[in-house]
């Protein structure tokens, strides 16, 4: 939290080599006497209010390696003469106000010879082409970044130079052509993003070669012809955006092929033809989006096998049929979208059996029969079912009532439920019993089973970039509280999911354990009213953070003591209901309980439906049968605690 401007006396440190003044609240311009030190290697100053031209005496510092300088006021050129910086690694303008007419300093890096990582995206004030010198840059560079900077023209064939290139960030920018063939040489590639640009044409089957490649990006952009089959054989591949282009053709079989696919987004093109008859292979698939093309066949039944799905969309489409029964088994699904397409049949009443579906839409398709009245269906508007003239239910989702018939003859009405539906009822009622209590045994052991393994699959994979890009650079707009260990700010993902990213404060004493245990709980549990972990993103000594799954009407505390929240004797009953389902589970629900050790009403969250969920578990607690006796010291919070719920 330091603020003002830099003491001119630090200048006067002639043998100085690290310059560290990064994520504070310092203002004013860069000295030109920075230039003096000599001897300096590496200068941060990432996230502050500096302002003015970047120094131009900042060259003479020729042993320096680091310069990272984002999230800052800067206004004025990027200088051309940062090339005399021969021994330079890492530089990092993104997210200033720089500029460069015509992108000249990118010719004059191609003399730094040992560059890793150039960012200078997000600066708009930068315009002009490419040049072709890209491929003249160090052979050594892994990260390309340079998203939302007005650049125009082909992207350089010279890309195919750099060897050693990790990923390529050049989204939301205006590039038009083709993307270049060469790209499919670079072996050690990991991430493409050219989404929101002007490209067209064929994806090159040259890409087919990044055995490494894990995100492709080419959303929103003008590139057609059919998805190239070879695709399938990325195996590393994770996130695949393809959406709004104009792509025909089918949905190559051979993308099933791709078993760990997290999301999948084909929507708005002009595919047809069947779906995957082998959709059930994407076992880890949690997001699936192919709306508004022209595909025509019925749902596979493999759908069942999506467990992790959250959301599922295939409106505006052909689709015909009827609806799976199946579709009850996607527990995680959240979202779910099937308007505007021929499917016929009843809504099954399986679908009351999801938990999470808070959005349905079955509207104008060729539906028939009672809308179920379980489950979610009672949040539903009209919205869902319109469209479906066959269909009936309640008054106000804007259908006709559903008809019954009546027995004429009273006589024979008693008759048959005194000798014909009590037996009945009374066996199946048994029989359900026996059934439920089997089921809850088997669901016991079976969930017993899956926390001692999780698969590694089931989890995002995401970036220090991507929560960096997603937090707006963990802006103080996004911070929505702290805690012991680290800061929790909130964050959209490029797949526009919330996220809370918890980002752990790693000069404290007790932050690398404390990550290391809220690591090893979240992944041993998994229940309604815990705090559900999307990811982690680690390196050994830099960055730690968890990304938790949002709660959108935040803690427990806010609403207990401010007075512009209020719980009724309701809500406060069914708060409590639900922490102690979650300690229930903790304690008695797990192979190895887990102690809380810090329940406090700021560590209980509250989702849109206000359903609470435990979160913090930074000094919980695993008890083995051996240490069970060892962990009785005092650990939790120390001085007042908040009183309880009522």
């Amino acid at each position: 939290m330091l603020s003002g401007r830099i003491p001119m006396s630090l200048f006067k440190c002639k043998k100085l080599q690290m310059f560290s003044l990064s994520y504070n609240q310092l203002e004013g311009s860069l000295p030109v006497e920075i230039g003096n030190l000599s001897m300096l290697q590496r200068v941060y100053i990432a996230r502050n209010h500096f302002e003015g031209e970047i120094p131009r005496h900042i060259v003479n510092l020729t042993l320096l390696s680091v310069l990272d300088f984002p999230d800052n006021n800067f206004t004025g050129t990027i200088p051309d003469t940062l090339g005399n910086l021969r021994n330079l690694k890492r530089l990092n303008l993104e997210t200033t106000n720089l500029s460069s007419s015509g992108m000249s300093f990118l010719s004059s890096l191609t003399n730094c010879r040992g560059l890793e990582v150039l960012c200078f995206g997000d600066n708009p004030l930068i315009s002009g082409k490419l040049p072709g010198s890209i491929g003249n840059l160090s052979s050594s560079l892994q990260k390309f970044y340079g998203p939302a900077c007005n650049i125009r023209g082909s992207i350089p064939s010279g890309f195919g130079n750099l060897s050693r290139l990790i990923s390529i960030y050049l989204s939301h920018n205006k590039l038009t052509g083709m993307i270049p063939t060469t790209i499919g040489g670079l072996k050690e590639l990991q991430k493409i993003s050219f989404h929101h640009n002007k490209l067209d044409g064929p994806i090159p089957s040259d890409l087919c070669h990044l055995k490494k490649l894990a995100f492709l990006f080419l959303s929103s952009n003008k590139l057609s012809g059919p998805i190239p089959a070879c695709l399938g054989g990325l195996i590393a591949l994770r996130s695949l955006y393809l959406d709004s282009n104009m792509f025909s053709s089918t949905i190559p079989s051979t993308l099933t092929r791709i078993s760990d696919l997290l999301i999948l987004n084909l929507s708005s093109n002009s595919l047809s033809g069947p779906l995957p008859i082998d959709i059930g292979k994407w076992k880890v698939l949690t997001s699936m989006d192919l709306s508004n093309n022209q595909l025509s066949s019925d749902i596979p039944i493999g759908v069942a096998d999506l467990q992790d799905v959250t959301y599922f969309s295939l409106s505006n489409n052909r689709i015909r049929g009827s609806i799976p029964e199946s579709f009850g088994n996607l527990l995680s699904l959240e979202f779910l979208d099937l308007s505007r397409n021929n499917l016929s049949g009843q809504i099954p009443k399986s679908f009351e059996k999801l938990p999470y579906l808070k959005y349905f839409n079955v509207s104008f398709n060729r539906l028939q029969g009672e809308i179920p009245k379980g489950g979610s269906f009672g949040n539903y508007s009209f919205e869902s079912f319109k469209g479906n003239e066959a269909l009936c239910g309640a008054a106000q989702l804007h259908v006709p009532s559903c008809k019954t018939r009546r027995l004429r003859n009273s006589k024979v009405r008693t008759k048959l439920i005194i000798f014909v539906a009590l037996p009945i009822a009374s066996a199946v009622l048994v029989v359900s019993l026996i059934i439920i209590i089997l089921r809850r045994r088997k669901r016991k052991d079976r969930s017993t089973a899956q926390e001692d393994l999780t698969p590694l699959g089931t989890w995002r994979r995401i970036s220090y970039h991507d929560l960096h890009q997603a937090t707006n650079g963990f802006s103080d707009r996004r911070f929505l509280g702290t805690g012991s260990y680290g800061s929790v700010y909130q964050g959209t993902l490029l797949d526009g999911m919330e996220v809370a990213v918890k980002v752990f404060k790693l000069e404290l004493e007790g932050a690398f354990k404390s990550f290391d245990v809220e690591c090893e709980v979240l992944r041993n549990i998994r229940h309604r009213n815990l705090i559900k972990i999307i990811s982690s993103c680690s390196n050994d000594l830099d960055f730690k953070a968890l990304v938790l799954e949002f709660m959108p009407n935040g803690s427990l505390d806010k609403w207990l003591y401010f007075n512009n929240h209020f719980l009724d004797i309701l809500q406060r009953l069914n708060i409590m209901i639900d922490v102690a389902s979650a300690l229930e589970y903790l304690h008695h629900g797990n192979a190895t309980p887990v102690v809380h050790c810090d329940l406090k009403p700021s560590n209980v969250l509250l989702d849109e439906d206000m359903v609470a969920h435990l979160g913090d578990f930074g000094i919980a607690k695993l008890l083995c049968k051996e240490d069970s006796m060892i962990h009785t010291m005092t650990m939790a919070t120390i001085g007042y605690v908040a009183p309880g719920l009522v």
